[in-house]
């Protein structure tokens, strides 16, 4: 069986930073990519970063590019999302997927995770 945790979240003041991870078991972890989504009340699941199995390639949605970093470690299992100058609009339940590859759409992902909310106090 196929799990996904992310652990991380929590309650943050406007500027600072959290460490999203994202613990994968069931799978052979180094040929997945994981991707982070968010969902805010009321909005749909939206992408946020990923990161590719072959090469680590990387992705971010504008609006955290230069904010947040994606970084995995295989030996771990363990893909991280750090998450600096934290604003107010980042408030959400992060979730974390795997799949083949980064994949553009939210519901072609195969695996999730429960998700962690983040809230983000201005």
């Amino acid at each position: 069986e196929v799990q996904l945790v992310e652990s991380g979240g929590g309650l943050v003041q406007a500027g600072g930073s959290l460490r999203l991870s994202c613990t994968a078991s069931g799978l052979i972890f180094a040929d997945h990519a994981i991707g982070w989504f968010r969902q805010a009340p009321g909005k749909e699941r939206e992408g946020v970063s990923c990161i590719s199995s072959s090469d680590g390639s990387t992705y971010y949605a504008d609006s955290v590019k230069g904010r947040f970093t994606i970084s995995r470690d295989n030996a771990k299992n363990t893909v991280y999302l750090q998450m600096n100058s934290l604003k107010p609009e980042d408030t959400a339940v992060y979730y974390c997927a795997a799949d083949y590859g980064c994949l553009p759409r939210v519901d072609e992902y195969d695996y999730w995770g429960q998700g962690t909310q983040v809230t983000v106090s201005s």
